[in-house]
């Protein structure tokens, strides 16, 4: 089963996973990208390999409004060109070494990313807050299994548990991984949030014991 959440747009991260000054990889259209965040606060989604060796740019560091690779440290602004190569310092790279770079926005607390330009916006949180995220080694089809419920179409979940208003927006991360972001209506006492992240933990270990038996591939 695949399932890609909001047309072009995917659920990569939450808000609050990515703070000023950090890079992290996620997943986006059957590959890993470098997510990271600048000093001003702006959010870029970069290809994850540095044009130079080839080393992934998520294990790189992010200063001002540049992320840099950790290897020789070129540098690589928002759009993708390259800015610096620190071994030749008086050289102004060419445009044409750059990386890749993808469509990414944030609202909600919500970061989502897409392969290209999306006519559409990604779908609104609206009355609920972002609570965590927990990575499943399950499909799609075995969460809404152990969930005993289905995707709608902008990839949002409500289990069938005792937890008033949780919902899962879930991320298709490929070979049987899923991305579940938690969801709690926005002025849930700090007990109902941790009950919906219990609740979570519960269905996300369901969810792989289903998988692992292969009742829900």
């Amino acid at each position: 089963m695949s399932f890609n959440t909001a047309g072009s747009w995917m659920p990569v991260a939450l808000s609050s996973n990515l703070p000023r000054l950090v890079v992290m990889p996620v997943w986006l259209g059957g590959e890993t990208v470098a997510l990271w965040r600048s000093a001003s606060g702006s959010i870029s989604a970069s290809s994850d390999r540095c044009p130079h060796r080839g080393m992934r740019l998520s294990h790189g560091f992010v200063r001002g409004e540049a992320l840099s690779c950790i290897y020789h440290g070129w540098s690589y602004g928002q759009e993708g060109r390259c800015l610096k190569i620190p071994a030749h310092p008086g050289l102004t790279p060419p445009d044409t070494i750059r990386v890749a770079t993808y469509a990414v926005t944030e609202q909600d607390g919500i970061i989502w990313a897409a392969t290209a330009t999306s006519r559409t916006p990604p779908p609104r949180v609206r009355g609920l807050a972002p609570l965590r995220s927990i990575s499943a080694t399950a499909s799609l089809k075995a969460i809404e299994a152990a969930a005993g419920a289905s995707i709608d179409a902008s990839g949002f979940l409500s289990p069938q548990v005792e937890i008033a208003g949780l919902c899962l927006l879930l991320s298709d991360q490929g070979n049987g991984e899923t991305l579940m972001h938690v969801l709690v209506p926005e002025n849930a006492s700090p007990g109902d949030r941790i009950n919906a992240s219990r609740a979570a933990e519960v269905l996300r270990r369901r969810a792989e014991a289903l998988a692992f038996e292969g009742v829900a591939a």
